[in-house]
């Protein structure tokens, strides 16, 4: 089915979270490690912005349907990052701008040379550098999904869940456009295939990677997707991914879990 960009446009809004009783979490608070993973998620959703500059000086901003995707999917984002900024306030864990400010700061010449060497790459590829951008959108996006689910089913607080689901179902129409954007231009171009494979295979990383301390990526990851369950939620993403054109066979979501010392254990695919 076509992913229709007016209706998304039209229906865009924010996460609702008003009916959240936030008093639930101050009779119930939740324990450290889900309140870790949970700031790592809204660290995340409001850096948004910073992946959304930098996709602004490729290719991907110049074609209609994405400029419009894109603006709709920064303000849900960051309304994701309120909301879930609200329940951290609960706990007293406050996330203020001149916080997210300091770690931008941290990144130094990473964050800064970000724009540059995406406005290269999408100059030397062209046009076809969007397919990219839409497979990169649609990896993240799964994974995100994914993780907002797989905290819901680990920590199945009556205020949480509810809230996590609710931006998981939001994050899954943007693997809807992702994926069907990726899709139709993956078909029509060998280089944009080939160019796509490199990317993800060679420089993709999970998503909160490029921002946050490797610590904290070990942690998150292996707190929401240790042990069996989580491998097989990892190879669904995994699977996903290989059924766009010219994927076939990547596992990058296992092959980086893995690198960081999860599934041991486990036999590979």
């Amino acid at each position: 089915m076509a992913f229709d960009i007016d209706t998304f446009a039209e229906s865009s809004t924010a996460v609702a979270w008003s009916d959240i009783d936030l008093d639930a979490f101050r009779e119930n608070p939740l324990p450290e490690d889900s309140l870790r993973a949970l700031r790592y998620m809204c660290d995340v959703e409001y850096h948004t912005v910073c992946y959304l500059r930098d996709m602004l000086v490729t290719p991907s901003h110049g074609d209609g349907e994405v400029s419009t995707f894109m603006t709709m999917w920064n303000r849900e984002e960051y309304w994701h990052g309120e909301a879930l900024a609200a329940v951290l306030k609960v706990h007293g864990i406050e996330v203020e701008y001149d916080q997210l400010k300091a770690s931008r700061i941290k990144l130094g010449w990473r964050d800064r040379i970000d724009p540059i060497k995406q406005a290269v790459y999408g100059n030397i590829v062209g046009k076809d550098f969007v397919a990219t951008h839409m497979s990169w959108g649609s990896v993240n996006e799964r994974g995100a999904a994914s993780a907002y689910r797989r905290l819901a089913a680990l920590e199945p607080h009556p205020a949480l869940a509810p809230l996590l689901k609710r931006i998981a179902a939001q994050e899954s129409r943007h693997i809807a456009f992702y994926t069907t954007q990726a899709t139709k231009r993956l078909e029509e171009s060998k280089l944009a295939r080939a160019f796509t494979r490199f990317a993800l295979s060679k420089v993709w990383g999970p998503v909160g990677s490029t921002i946050e301390p490797e610590e904290e990526v070990r942690f998150v990851m292996g707190y929401l997707f240790d042990g069996p369950d989580g491998l097989r939620e990892v190879r669904k993403m995994d699977e996903a991914i290989a059924k766009l054109p010219g994927m076939q066979g990547l596992a990058i979501n296992e092959a980086a879990f893995r690198a960081r010392g999860l599934y041991a254990d486990l036999p590979a695919a």
